[in-house]
């Protein structure tokens, strides 16, 4: 069962979010992925495999991975716009990585993680490069299944690693960029730059959902079990729908034409 949900739910959660992407353009695809599309899949399992008490834990340290995953996200659009696709996920995942090891080292209470990962997202916006119109590409047959199985393979793994890796190592990496760098790469290589800012732009945007998911996970998965997850994915539609209602009203930059 866990297998499958590894092999299915994630990649099927990144493709819906592509799909929608196509439709209404990369900032969608970024902000569907925000959300725990991958990450969520990640802390069921750990759930399933590892119990209560260690997914809470998990999931307060996930909090702390989502200031890594903004720093990705600036990281990935500002180096797009000087190097190609490989050298700009390599350094966006380095740096990552050197924020998710730092993190895990630093455990603190829940509601102060909390705290950390929507200043990050704030901030994060704040960083990225001005928004310029993205060229329209024609995209290849293969395009959806590679995603499908790319966020298969990152899953897998982490998931795999978790028993070894502990808890806090555990929850800080689940939110690590494995959806979020399949579609930035595939919105680089296809769309160039100004696709790869559109869609981490858009990352940045539902990291408030995502926190919510997080935190009601970490708070609830101990008192009622599984339930915490039927909260948590209440929350963050609920976090996504008010936020989507708020930056209607918020007047918007118009995009440079580069």
């Amino acid at each position: 069962m866990t297998l499958l949900l590894k092999l299915v739910l994630a990649p099927l959660l990144v493709v819906a979010s592509s799909l929608a992407g196509r439709r209404w353009g990369p900032g969608l695809t970024g902000l569907l992925v925000a959300m725990p599309v991958v990450a969520g899949p990640i802390l069921l399992i750990t759930y399933l495999e590892h119990g209560p008490a260690f997914v809470a834990r998990a999931a307060s340290a996930s909090l702390l991975g989502l200031v890594s995953l903004a720093a990705f996200a600036v990281v990935f659009a500002r180096v797009s716009r000087a190097r190609g696709w490989p050298g700009t996920l390599l350094v966006g995942w380095l740096v990552c990585l050197a924020l998710d090891l730092a993190l895990s080292f630093a455990p603190v209470p829940g509601w102060v993680a909390l705290g950390l990962a929507l200043a990050a997202a704030w901030a994060g916006i704040r960083l990225l490069p001005e928004p310029e119109a993205a060229r329209p590409v024609a995209l290849p047959w293969w395009d959806l299944p590679a995603r499908a199985v790319a966020t298969a393979v990152l899953v897998v793994v982490l998931t795999a690693a978790a028993g070894r890796l502990g808890p806090d190592l555990t929850g800080v990496l689940a939110p690590f960029p494995t959806g979020t760098s399949v579609v930035a790469v595939f919105a680089l290589a296809q769309g160039g730059p100004a696709a790869a800012a559109a869609t981490t732009r858009g990352v940045l945007r539902g990291l408030g959902g995502f926190s919510a998911f997080c935190f009601l996970v970490a708070v609830f998965a101990e008192p009622i079990g599984g339930w915490a997850f039927a909260v948590a994915v209440a929350g963050t539609v609920g976090w996504q729908l008010l936020s989507g209602a708020a930056s209607r009203r918020t007047p918007r930059e118009k995009p440079r034409s580069g």
